[in-house]
């Protein structure tokens, strides 16, 4: 299976038991966790205050109705760290149920190159504090939907100019930067 249809797939978790028979008020929720790229390394987060706290996460959250991916990605990184994405790209997607709280995610994950300057703690309760990690030497535990993204192979990198490893969402100059 090629490295791109291997990102693309959709891998799934379920953190404990499901639910019981299709319950019509449970709805899944879209999710988007953001791969924040500089220098090799990816940011991460520790999460506190909601489901998965104590768990290390991709800067992310829930899209709004009518949001596009790519204005959730920034708005996201944008609220939660600081730091203005210069560019993004759709990456792969996962499902996972968190059974205890009732709740059931797919997790939309964009690539994004990030701007000058270094991630801020502007959430404290929400985060406690962010760090740069190469994806080979992530924190534990990782938060389910990157835990799953992880489960699966994926490894984030930065499409080269022109190149069919992911399509543009939406690019701001200066674009990505040229392939190594």
């Amino acid at each position: 299976m090629s490295a791109d249809v291997r990102a693309r797939s959709v891998a799934s978790s379920v953190t404990a038991a499901a639910p019981g028979p299709h319950d019509a008020t449970l709805r899944p929720r879209v999710g988007v966790g953001v791969i924040v790229l500089r220098e090799g390394r990816v940011l991460l987060g520790q999460r506190t205050g909601s489901h998965g706290a104590g768990t290390w996460a991709l800067p992310g959250g829930h899209l709004e109705f009518g949001e596009e991916v790519d204005a959730c990605a920034r708005r996201e990184v944008l609220e939660e760290t600081g730091l203005a994405l210069l560019s993004t790209w759709a990456g792969p997607f996962v499902g996972n149920v968190f059974a205890a709280e009732q709740q059931h995610y797919v997790t939309l994950f964009v690539l994004g190159q990030a701007g000058a300057g270094e991630a801020q703690r502007v959430e404290p309760a929400k985060c406690l504090g962010w760090r740069w990690c190469a994806w080979d030497d992530l924190p534990e535990p990782l938060f389910a939907p990157l835990q799953t993204l992880v489960a699966t192979g994926y490894r984030p990198t930065w499409p080269a100019r022109g190149g069919q490893a992911a399509r543009a969402v939406r690019a701001a100059p200066p674009g990505p930067p040229a392939a190594a």
